[in-house]
């Protein structure tokens, strides 16, 4: 999110301070005060935020917030008043607030904050207070560590006194996660900035340099994509990356910086790691800059949709291994691997069955908020929610394709760096009506660029993709031509028998027999199922086309069933050659242009 204004340290007197420490680290506390200067005659509303920059639900992040006081500028108490669990309101101040409370953290990932005798890991919606009317104001923090070793990795630029740093506004300070820790550096350049990578790990220096070896060609790579580095605000673009057996894996992307945490070791996470760095990286181009309308300003007390993210986040979900494999980092087989997963579980999700309404990848955006790592105790119906990383993968690959088939010497890169030139480099938010006009413009064909976005972007149309992959000599096929499926059989042993673990989707035979989650089975094909051995054997047996019986107890009532199990839709891409075709020149070509020379 934006900078706005590049400002200076506004030192000890900033409008906003923090005083950041952590007395009781081992229990997963600090200690913060926070300091309002200037505060206009009235109460000051103080708060937590509800929702964290790069997540698209509500996290309710007062929750951990407790032990609250408030003071003016002279040291007199001041009463809070709560109406509402997100924050408070300060009245009878002397133009001061200071604001002190005890933080509980002790979730290591992209959205909340750890805190223990090893690291203050400090995602900032889910540390620090803010208050209304202080969005422009300059914020200074200062960080008292519990152990000499810590050092800081933040994309916030160091403040005059030891500790400190500062921001220019809200924004920028709430996009800014800060990691305190005795971690290895690593530091390099690429197209005249700065590239930090801040690991916090129990293995070696060699397995940091292997990792940073790997990272300089990714960076270097999706650099190519666009042409040039984003305009990072101060010049460096940090990687901030936690692998200890407590945190949580995941990723998330900043303006000038990503986290990554993995429960693994480096060792053991490496090329997965890769992979999430690529994903986060692609986006200080991709949704930090190139930005939808919907997240622009980010908001803090609501949950932040968009009808974009099969662009902001599917596009980048295609780019992040595709700029591995340009990289020389994955093989092509391994890159067709996971292509193809994307494209199977795409083509044949049931959220985007033909006869569903509102199915599109632009529905599937504005669902984010119920799906990204938000939470519900009551359960989700599982035929409606195409994922929109993958969904939108694979729109990026359909497109990217068409494009190349189509427009002689275009590709989704030169989309992309169009929309770059057009709304990232300025800072302009998009809106969906933009990035159709993007397409026209860069293919000068009206009609393409409605039907591709009218069919497949509104609607849920997807092109056959076997045509398109065969310009480069690739091949869509049945992964399991020979297998009987009924859909996903994933269970657990139970004292009364095999459960079934998950819903089945509903373009699955097992959905046709009365199937559902919770349900037991008692017998398949007439023979007992008395364990999981018996389950999978059984269910390996099937033979598609042919019927058998299923007989299960569904909420105490037992049922039986005519189970017909069917040819396996699951697909794969594999290269020409893996099924006796040699590629023509033409099609090398395209595929050496398209994915990198092997």
């Amino acid at each position: 999110m934006p900078a706005r204004t590049v400002a200076s340290d506004p030192g000890a007197n900033a409008p906003v301070r923090y005083d950041v420490s952590f007395p009781q680290a081992a229990h997963h506390r600090a200690r913060i005060v926070a300091t309002w200067r200037g505060v206009p005659a009235g109460p000051l509303r103080v708060q937590m935020s509800r929702s964290s920059p790069g997540r698209y639900a509500i996290h309710e992040f007062a929750k951990n917030v407790y032990d609250v006081s408030a003071t003016d500028g002279a040291g007199r108490p001041l009463k809070l008043i709560r109406t509402d669990p997100y924050g408070w309101s300060v009245a009878g101040h002397d133009g001061t607030v200071i604001v002190s409370y005890t933080l509980y953290a002790d979730r290591g990932d992209g959205t909340y904050a750890q805190i223990d005798a090893t690291h203050a890991h400090l995602n900032m919606p889910a540390t620090f207070m803010w208050a209304t009317g202080y969005d422009a104001q300059p914020i200074s923090v200062r960080f008292t560590s519990p152990d000499p070793t810590w050092k800081v990795a933040t994309q916030l630029p160091g403040g005059s006194a030891p500790g400190s740093y500062w921001a220019p506004n809200l924004q920028y300070f709430m996009d800014s996660p800060t990691e305190l820790s005795n971690h290895m550096v690593r530091e390099w350049q690429e197209a005249g900035k700065t590239f930090r990578l801040a690991l916090h790990h129990d293995g070696t220096a060699a397995d940091l340099d292997r990792f940073t070896e790997k990272a300089k060609k990714v960076v270097a790579e999706e650099i190519k994509i666009f042409g040039a580095p984003a305009n990072y605000d101060f010049g460096t673009y940090t990687f901030i990356a936690d692998y200890r057996p407590w945190v949580t894996g995941d990723g998330m992307e900043h303006r000038n910086s990503t986290i990554i945490t993995d429960q693994r070791s480096l060792a053991q996470a490496n090329d997965d790691q890769l992979g999430t760095l690529a994903h986060e990286f692609f986006h200080s181009w991709n949704v930090e800059r190139l930005r939808p309308r919907e997240l622009e300003p980010f908001d803090f007390t609501r949950a932040n949709p968009t009808p974009s993210l099969w662009l902001a986040e599917g596009f980048t979900s295609y780019y992040g291994p595709l700029a591995i494999r340009r990289a020389g980092l994955a093989s092509v087989d391994e890159w067709l691997g996971e292509m193809g997963g994307m494209v199977s579980g795409v083509v044949n999700n049931p959220a985007r069955l033909p006869a569903r309404i509102n199915a599109s990848p632009q529905e599937m955006s504005l669902r984010a908020p119920f799906v990204d790592a938000a939470t519900a105790i009551d359960p989700v119906e599982p035929n409606i929610f195409s994922s929109y990383y993958g969904y939108g993968a694979v729109i990026g690959l359909a497109l990217d394709l068409q494009l190349r088939q189509r427009f002689p010497g275009k590709s989704l890169d030169d989309y992309m760096r169009l929309l770059w030139a057009t709304h990232g480099a300025p800072e302009k938010p998009y809106t969906p009506a933009d990035l159709r006009a993007a397409l026209t413009t860069l293919t000068g064909d009206k009609a393409f660029a409605d039907q591709f976005f009218d069919r497949t972007i509104e609607g849920s149309f997807l092109p056959d993709f076997a045509p398109l992959l065969d310009q480069a000599g690739l091949v869509l096929r049945a992964a399991n031509p020979s297998k009987g499926w009924i859909g996903r059989t994933n269970a657990t042993q139970e004292k009364d028998g095999v459960t079934l673990l998950l819903s089945p989707a509903q373009n699955t035979p097992l959905f046709a027999a009365g199937a559902d989650r919770g349900d037991v089975i008692l017998s398949l094909g007439g023979q007992p199922v008395g364990d999981l051995a018996a389950w999978n054997a059984g269910v390996a047996a099937l033979k598609s086309g042919t019927p058998t019986e299923l007989r299960y107890r569904q909420r105490g009532v037992e049922r039986v069933a005519t189970l017909t199990p069917a040819a396996d839709p699951t697909l794969e891409i594999v290269r020409g050659e893996t099924v006796g075709r040699t590629p023509t020149p033409q099609q090398r070509a395209f595929r050496a242009g398209w994915l990198g020379a092997e």
